[in-house]
């Protein structure tokens, strides 16, 4: 068994069902639950405070092996193990902060199938605590815990998948499961540098697409921003939801390969995205305009094997409409 980095591959595991637009995110989708643009004031204050967890003879009786955020843990236990709702027991409790709702955090998720002691699958996966996308069975690994913890929780797979349950991981709606969490580090997005030499130029028509033009150079090696037009709303902080207009253009093509302009704009947390796109935002009000050059260190690796956009600089107009 290997533990592997978050691909499209598995992009629809540990959320709910919601609009993902392609670029930015970085979430795999097996983490994600079905989300609702409109939120009710008991999810305003889930995202702002932890929610509590009590452990259970179920989990409690995981033994898990491995070294803590190197190796893909191993997860013992005598299967078929029932579950009464959910449970979450810190098998290892770490010496660092507590995480706190807007933590941005490096984890590896691991799955088992409780009902057959299976292994179905490993992530390296970059989480948000309070971000209200992901399932609750997932996100109690990460919420109101040390950094440096390692946290098993089981739940029953309908009441993460529901009814169909998660076949492509061997996932039956009447299984158990079993997940161990490690709470590697909490991340600090990197600091993008001025940019004031080859800026692209930027473009709005009539219809209000914008059209950003390349300068005929090579990709910047660095993490640069450029403010077209400051804004004088909110300011974002780390882990905050972010509502945006952007376009993604390729450094290396030439090519827009995504963008909301002529769609609806785009909702998501600050830690959901590359760390080039978080650091653009970061810090910044809404209204404000920006264009970002994001290196491949910063976007979606240098190995273009490994992603769609690999190896490539990528180049985005953002427009920030609202926080939360």
């Amino acid at each position: 068994m290997e533990c592997v980095n978050v691909t499209a591959r598995t992009e629809s595991l540990l959320m709910h069902r919601s609009h993902r637009f392609l670029v930015p995110v970085l979430l795999p989708a097996f983490l994600l639950s079905a989300c609702s643009s409109d939120s009710s004031s008991d999810d305003e204050e889930s995202a702002d405070q932890c929610r509590e967890y009590t452990s259970g003879d179920s989990s409690d009786a995981v033994d898990v092996s491995g070294t803590f955020g190197e190796t893909e843990p191993e997860a013992t236990f005598e299967a078929p193990l029932d579950v009464d709702g959910l449970q979450r027991t810190v098998v290892d409790e770490g010496d660092g902060e507590s995480t706190q709702p807007g933590d941005a955090l490096s984890t590896i998720v691991t799955v088992y199938n409780g009902t057959s002691g299976e292994y179905a699958f490993s992530e390296n996966a970059e989480l948000a605590v309070g971000d209200e996308q992901i399932f609750e069975a997932f996100a109690a690994g990460i919420e109101c815990v040390p950094i440096g913890s390692r946290v098993v929780t089981v739940a029953s797979v309908a009441d993460v998948y529901g009814d169909q349950g998660n076949p492509d991981l061997g996932l039956n709606a009447t299984d158990s499961m079993v997940i161990v969490t490690d709470v590697v580090e909490r991340d600090v997005p990197p600091e993008p540098a001025e940019w004031t030499e080859n800026v692209p130029e930027v473009e709005f028509g009539d219809d209000g697409t914008p059209s950003v033009t390349l300068p005929d150079t090579d990709p910047p090696g660095d993490l640069l921003l450029t403010v077209l037009e400051e804004g004088d709303g909110q300011e974002v902080e780390d882990g905050d939801a972010v509502t945006v207009d952007y376009q993604g253009t390729s450094w290396d093509t030439g090519e827009v390969f995504d963008q909301s302009y002529g769609k609806e704009p785009a909702t998501f947390t600050t830690s959901g995205v590359v760390e080039g796109f978080e650091a653009a935002l970061v810090g910044q009000r809404v209204g404000t305009r920006l264009l970002v050059s994001i290196p491949p260190e910063f976007g979606y690796g240098e190995d273009p094997a490994a992603a769609e956009l690999g190896g490539q600089t990528l180049v985005f107009l953002i427009e920030i409409k609202s926080v939360e």
